[in-house]
């Protein structure tokens, strides 16, 4: 999940961030529910969002899900920043950014940054951090976001026979990239393999954040209370219950928090969340449940409380390509594609919140081009149990009962039973298979079983845009060996295509070349797309102005209390 680029980036309304005046309740670790009265909010100074536990805890190279990386967001700060309105990159720990060639960068931070324990933000706390994550005996997610760094295939070695081999990945050469150096305590050079245009606006994704000299003393103990650099601090971690953050008064930005604290709360059912919502017991989720949605039903509950427009967020089905008999092979993945009635579902399930999609790209990035998915992503039963024949005639057997997995304490259980249902009616009852929707307890369970190569059936997966562009939903996902190819999906010719368009100088010829790595993920499909999401969000009335970003998250700056 998460990131921007050096390329030009898209705004205007299609990146519409909404700023929110409410009003009204409160209860449940929240503050009262009654109505009149002072606002139970300004007595400490506390807040309540929803959030969901986070799959690995807190050090920037290994989260790759949106439970960990919106606390991330909130209590680090990196050398680029997103707009809150727009998405577009800006300069925040960095001074300057430099390259005459988009192959040697030379970044200078500013003076005066701090970590919350005191100690100096350094230039090497960067490339310690980087080098860190690019070096894979460290095992972290967000290693391959580093390829593009010289020296990455010394300090990175792949396993010789997969994740469920004997065999183990050879130990790297060494541990520190030689593209990396320290100029000064301010001043760090990079050099890239090749030149790459976007590499400054990469830089605002979490995985590229710094690093304190902390860290290095005790890992472990660090991911679970990291010491940061953002405008909150972090406080505590209770699993399963809530991550409380408070405002960081040594924060060198320019705006400085609203709020003294922000308490994450988890829910194992995001309709309860809502409940909390509408009776002012939470002040802010930024999903709301489908039994809301339906009939608008959430807009007459929330009234002016109610934040309606788009985010850069997509929902596909991926497959376990290393699994023989769960991934399938590609006509049989072609199948299940056509055998979803994605507008059906959306107009029902979502109350049209939600659009179909042709295409593994989100509507709203640069170098969106519609219709890369072709026929494939078009309900049609008769030619979905053709390919399913075809599948079959090539000598896959599908199993006779094939789940789709999902995360219970998520709002999925009603799309996936009615795509489940939309496929089983599609192949017809002598299919010789049946689709099904399982689910696990939590996001951090089907997270590390996803992780881990373990999943036994298709998975639910979602993209988060890192930044808005095309690349952005490409490289991370289906290069070979990148951090979110969950599959593991590998093709030669697709790797190829992208590095083509990695290193284009020109950014509308870029776009194009991404545009045709995109359209070949139809021969394989490796993933199935099914819809682009809205924006559907709401807050309590003890809270005001909140921006949601065109990333789908809570501007963490933005909100504030209400005066009494």
């Amino acid at each position: 999940m998460r990131v921007t680029k050096g390329a030009k980036i898209a705004t205007g309304t299609a990146l519409l961030a909404l700023g929110v005046a409410a009003c009204g309740g409160g209860g449940g670790g929240g503050g009262s529910s009654s109505g009149g009265g002072d606002n139970p909010r300004a007595a400490t100074g506390t807040v309540f969002i929803r959030g969901c536990e986070p799959q690995t805890g807190f050090v920037p190279g290994n989260i790759n899900e949106t439970c960990g990386g919106t606390i991330n967001d909130f209590v680090y700060s990196k050398l680029v920043k997103y707009n809150s309105d727009t998405a577009a990159p800006e300069l925040d720990q960095a001074e300057s950014i430099e390259t005459t060639d988009n192959k040697v960068w030379t970044i200078k931070l500013k003076s005066g940054l701090k970590w919350t324990d005191g100690t100096p933000v350094t230039a090497k706390n960067y490339v310690d951090a980087w080098n860190y994550t690019a070096y894979s005996p460290n095992a972290q997610l967000g290693s391959s976001w580093f390829a593009d760094i010289k020296g990455f295939d010394k300090v990175n070695t792949e396993d010789p026979d997969g994740p469920d081999g004997p065999k183990e990945a050879p130990k790297p050469e060494t541990d520190k990239l030689s593209g990396l150096e320290v100029v000064d305590d301010l001043t760090f050079k990079v050099t890239l393999n090749n030149p790459i245009a976007v590499f400054r606006t990469k830089l605002g994704y979490s995985t590229f954040s710094a690093l304190p000299d902390a860290f290095f003393k005790d890992p472990k103990g660090f991911a679970q209370k990291p010491v940061t650099n953002g405008p909150f601090k972090f406080v505590q971690w209770d699993h399963n219950s809530q991550i409380i953050v408070e405002a960081n008064p040594d924060f060198a930005g320019p705006e400085k928090p609203k709020v003294k604290k922000i308490v994450y709360k988890m829910y194992k059912d995001d309709n309860a969340a809502y409940a909390d919502l509408v009776s002012n017991n939470l002040d802010f989720t930024e999903l709301i449940p489908p039994s809301a949605l339906a009939g608008d039903k959430w807009k007459t509950d929330l009234g002016d409380r109610a934040i309606d427009g788009q985010q850069g967020v997509i929902q596909t089905v991926t497959f376990p390509l290393y699994d023989k008999e769960f991934g399938g092979n590609a006509d049989f993945r072609k199948a299940v594609s056509m055998a979803i009635d994605r507008q059906t579902i959306t107009d029902k399930i979502f109350n049209k919140g939600r659009s179909p999609i042709n295409g593994w790209v989100s509507p709203i990035v640069e170098g969106f081009k519609d219709g890369a998915c072709g026929e494939l992503c078009t309900y049609d039963p008769a030619k979905a149990k053709e390919y399913l024949a075809k599948a079959k005639a090539e000598g896959y057997t599908p199993p006779a009962e094939f789940p789709i997995w999902s995360n219970a304490d998520g709002t999925h259980k009603e799309w996936i039973e009615a795509t489940v249902n939309s496929i089983n009616q599609a192949f017809g009852a002598d299919a010789g298979v049946k689709f099904v929707h399982k689910d696990m307890p939590t996001f951090a369970e089907l997270r590390d079983t996803i992780t881990q190569h373990k999943i036994k059936g298709a998975f639910r997966t979602g993209w988060q845009m890192d930044y808005p562009h095309i690349e952005n939903f490409l490289n991370p996902l289906y290069k070979t060996g990148a951090s979110s190819n969950d599959g593991l999906y590998s093709n030669k010719a697709l790797d190829a295509k992208l590095h083509e368009a990695d290193t284009a100088t020109d950014p509308a010829q870029s776009n194009a070349l991404y545009q045709e790595a995109e359209a070949m993920l139809q021969q394989d499909m490796p993933a199935i797309p099914l819809w682009s999401y809205g924006l559907q969000a709401g807050t309590s009335k003890w809270v005001t102005g909140v921006k949601v970003t065109p990333f789908g998250e809570l501007d963490p700056l933005s909100i504030a209390i209400k005066e009494a």
